[in-house]
C-alpha cells in the first residue's frame, strides 16, 4: 500500500469506529471537545506537511503516532471543567420537596433526594437515565422514593409528577462522561473506586406495582427487587455490569435487556415461573435450571399451566448473559 494511501485510511477508519462506539454507548465522545481542543488539527497537518515527501517507515510511525494521539485527547478527554480551580458545592432547589413536578439539581457532593408517600399511589414509573454511576437498589423506606448520592463529576438532577394514582420519577445523571475501574486497591477485581465515582443509593416504598426503566452508558448496577411488586424492568446500557434480583412475579412481570459489552446476571426465585427468549449475537449465555423449548426459548418446568409468570427478553453483541434460580 502507498505510504499517502495509508493516513486519509486510518483517518476514515478511526472516525467510523469512533461514531459506532458513540452510538453503541461504548465511549462517550465529548462534542464540546472540538470547539476547545481545534488548534490540535493544526498540528496533526502541520507534522503531515514537515513528512510529506518521506515515505521511509519511521516517517510514517510518527504521522500515525500522532493521529493516535490527537483522536485521543479529543475522543477521552473531558475538560468541561478546566476553568475552575476549586470546584464549588451548590443546592439548586425550587420549593418544599412535596410539590407537585418539582425538579431539584444538586452539583458536587453528597446529597438525599424524596418523594413522600401517597396512599393513593398505586403504580410508579421510575426512569434512570445517565452513566458514570454505581447504581444500587434494595431497601424498602416509608417515602414512596427516597435517593442518597455522591456526586465528583457531573450533577444529578431529579424530578416527579403524577396523574391521580399514577406517578412518574425522574432521575438523571447530567454531564459525566467517566467511569473508573478499580483493578490496584483493597478491593481489586471486585468492583469500582468507590472514594473517585459518583453513586446512587435508592429505596423504594414496597406497596406500589412497580416499572423500573434505566439507560446507561458505563456503569455498575445492583438491584435486589425481590421485596418489590415490580411490573417491568427495561435496562438498556453500554459496557455495563448488571445485577438484578426478582422476587415473585405478579399476574405478568416483563424484564428487557438489551446491551453491548456487558455481564448480565439476573436471579429469579425458584418457584417462579419464568420464560427466557435470547437474541445474543456473539454472546455467551447460561440459564441454569431452564429447559430449552426452541432456539434462544427457555423457560422453567410447568411454566405454561403457571398463575403468574416472568417473562425475560435478553438481547446484546458481545455480553455474557446469565440467568439464575435461587
Amino acid at each position: 500500500m502507498r505510504n499517502d494511501r495509508i493516513i486519509p485510511g486510518v483517518v476514515l477508519v478511526l472516525i467510523g469506529a469512533t461514531i459506532l462506539l458513540h452510538n453503541y454507548d461504548v465511549i462517550h465522545f465529548h462534542l464540546g471537545n472540538l470547539f476547545h481542543l481545534w488548534p490540535i488539527f493544526f498540528v496533526v497537518a502541520g507534522i503531515n506537511l514537515m513528512f510529506a515527501n518521506n515515505r521511509s517507515g519511521w516517517a510514517t510511525t510518527l504521522k500515525l503516532a500522532v493521529i493516535f494521539i490527537a483522536f485521543g485527547v479529543i475522543i477521552f478527554g473531558d475538560f468541561g471543567r478546566r476553568s475552575e480551580l476549586f470546584p464549588t458545592y451548590s443546592w439548586y432547589d425550587d420549593d418544599d420537596s412535596s410539590d407537585h413536578g418539582k425538579s431539584v439539581t444538586k452539583v458536587e457532593g453528597s446529597s438525599e433526594f424524596n418523594t413522600p408517600y401517597e396512599a393513593n399511589a398505586k403504580v410508579a414509573t421510575l426512569n434512570i437515565n445517565g452513566g458514570g454511576t454505581v447504581y444500587r437498589l434494595s431497601d424498602t423506606t416509608d417515602q414512596l422514593f427516597y435517593a442518597s448520592t455522591k456526586e465528583f463529576r457531573g450533577r444529578y438532577e431529579f424530578s416527579h409528577s403524577n396523574t391521580d394514582s399514577l406517578y412518574t420519577l425522574n432521575f438523571n445523571m447530567r454531564g459525566n462522561r467517566n467511569f473508573k475501574f478499580d483493578f490496584d486497591g483493597d478491593d481489586k477485581g471486585k468492583g469500582k473506586d468507590s472514594s473517585h465515582t459518583n453513586s446512587a443509593t435508592f429505596k423504594l416504598n414496597p406497596n406500589p406495582e412497580w416499572n423500573i426503566n434505566v439507560k446507561t452508558g458505563a456503569t455498575e448496577l445492583d438491584f435486589d427487587l425481590s421485596k418489590f411488586k415490580v411490573r417491568s424492568v427495561k435496562l438498556a446500557g453500554g459496557a455495563a455490569e448488571f445485577k438484578l434480583k426478582m422476587g415473585q412475579p405478579l399476574e405478568t412481570t416483563n424484564i428487557k435487556i438489551e446491551t453491548g459489552m456487558s455481564d448480565v446476571t439476573v436471579n429469579v426465585p425458584q418457584t417462579a415461573a419464568c420464560q427466557i427468549k435470547s437474541s445474543t449475537g456473539l454472546s455467551s449465555t447460561s440459564f441454569d435450571g431452564f429447559d430449552k423449548m426452541s432456539d434462544g426459548t427457555y423457560e422453567t418446568p410447568g411454566f405454561s399451566s403457571a398463575k403468574n409468570k416472568m417473562f425475560i427478553k435478553i438481547s446484546g453483541g458481545m455480553a455474557d448473559f446469565k440467568v439464575k434460580r435461587y
